[in-house]
């Protein structure tokens, strides 16, 4: 009996597309980051990046629980002394570029090092409805449906 080893030459990618509207963030980040790994093949190994694509829409829609939205706070760090930045989830959700908090919950749920980096060249995130990847024709997956927790219909 032989062990079966997964090649890279064996790995055949998907495209999924998820809608982040209402969808509890934690949770979506949950799936998506399982996805990108590659944890829900069977040709799974910790070695490889056998993950597939996903589009993520509507982020700027994504829900927070409890008082995230104004308490959950973002650092980042200018590289000067004293230089430390700090933002609130909601005040980016409200600003220029709302799908940073969809990819930041995802970045850190996938492991750093260069694989995980290589793993999140597959994460698109649009904040709306429209996205550029028709042609790969992408699976819908419907995370608000898998769950009943998944989805808040009131903040």
């Amino acid at each position: 009996m032989n062990t079966y080893a997964t090649k890279p030459s064996d790995i055949q990618r998907k495209w999924y597309v998820v809608d982040a509207e209402g969808v509890v963030l934690g949770r979506l980040a949950a799936e998506v980051s399982k996805i990108l790994r590659g944890k829900h093949k069977a040709c799974y190994v910790p070695n490889l990046d056998c993950g597939d694509y996903v589009i993520v829409i509507n982020a700027d829609k994504v829900k927070l629980t409890g008082k995230k939205l104004t308490d959950k706070k973002y650092f980042k760090h200018t590289g000067w002394i004293g230089g430390i930045k700090e933002t609130t989830a909601g005040k980016i959700l409200s600003g220029r570029f709302p799908g940073r908090v969809v990819e930041k919950a995802v970045e850190r749920m996938i492991s750093r090092n260069p694989l995980g980096r290589q793993q999140m060249t597959k994460l698109k995130v649009y904040a709306g409805n429209e996205h550029p990847h028709v042609a790969q024709n992408p699976e819908v997956l419907d995370i608000a449906a898998m769950n009943p927790k998944n989805k808040r219909s009131a903040l």
